[in-house]
């Protein structure tokens, strides 16, 4: 194999943008993508919704002419899993680059992310309606101690949390004992993965910002079309924090001010998390290139990428 050949080979093949919440990946990502020809995978578990636009931060006229992937595929109530995430991803993913473009993956949910850096596998696993019924009659503290029989290496904490993941980690982790199920087979990826990363208190004043005008350009609208559709609050509090917050205010359960300071709070922690989550995901291996979002990203960005044979 010849120099060239060898670089080319050896290449990134696919650009991650990774960090917490209004730290500005969508805007960088498009710009980039813009420069170098590739298309966005979002890695976002809920811009797969239709008609949850405004909540889940879509944006999408920030696209502009840059194809995107994985945002509206599916109808709000239906579920949507890592198996399924990692399914869709493989699809788009060799789609675009069977087309000669360059992938870009985008988004901060921290499972999805470290899903494909770090070659999951996964199996698809239907509804037990048997263990189901079993599962119903526990406490949730014995549903977190069978899981984490089952599964010790349990990647996903938020699952111990949530009775209903709880249950669903439960059906996929029992069909993974038993030796069924259909698994995803990943591409093979070479990333270069990029973070954004902001200084707290700016990171908290770009939160609170967005959120103020999320609120006034629609967003509680938007949940109660959501809700008037037949989509249950129940199954709202599953998609995510303004879902949650703004259901509960809708059903008269908080006031417009307690529901606003309750929401600020929630998303302030939930990017700590994310944060949380990246510095996990370095730790276990997945080299991080952290980008400045108030400096010059963008050039920083080109820059790696063209020092990497891109």
């Amino acid at each position: 194999m010849t120099g060239l050949a060898a670089r080319a080979s050896s290449a990134p093949n696919l650009i991650v943008i990774l960090g917490p919440t209004a730290s500005g990946k969508t805007r960088l990502a498009v710009a980039a993508a813009g420069c170098l020809g590739g298309e966005i995978i979002s890695a976002d578990s809920r811009q797969v919704f239709r008609r949850m636009d405004i909540g889940t931060g879509k944006d999408l006229e920030e696209y502009g002419d840059v194809p995107h992937h994985l945002i509206d595929v599916l109808d709000p109530g239906e579920e949507f899993s890592v198996f399924a995430f990692l399914s869709l991803f493989s699809a788009a993913f060799n789609d675009i680059t069977t087309r000669g473009r360059l992938p870009f993956l985008v988004g901060g949910t921290g499972l999805y992310l470290d899903a494909v850096l770090r070659g999951y596998r996964m199996l698809h696993a239907p509804e037990n309606l048997p263990l189901r019924r079993e599962l119903d009659q526990l406490p949730l503290e014995a549903l977190q101690a069978r899981l984490l029989a089952l599964n010790p290496s349990q990647h996903n904490t938020t699952d111990l949390l949530d009775r209903q993941r709880l249950v669903r980690a439960i059906e996929i982790a029992t069909m993974q004992s038993g030796g069924g199920g259909e698994t995803v087979r990943l591409p093979e990826v070479r990333p270069l993965v990029f973070g954004l990363r902001l200084e707290r208190e700016l990171l908290r004043r770009r939160i609170t910002e967005r959120l103020k005008s999320r609120l006034q350009g629609g967003m509680v609208e938007e949940v109660q079309r959501l809700l008037a559709d037949g989509v249950p609050a129940e199954r709202l509090d599953y998609y995510g924090l303004e879902y949650r917050y703004l259901s509960r205010y809708l059903g008269g359960e908080l006031n417009r001010n307690d529901m606003f300071q309750k929401l600020n709070a929630a998303i302030h922690d939930f990017a700590k998390k994310q944060e949380n989550w990246f510095r996990r995901m370095e730790k276990q291996g997945v080299e991080i290139v952290w980008l400045d979002p108030t400096g010059e990203p963008l050039q920083r960005l080109l820059e790696e990428v063209a020092s990497r044979g891109c």
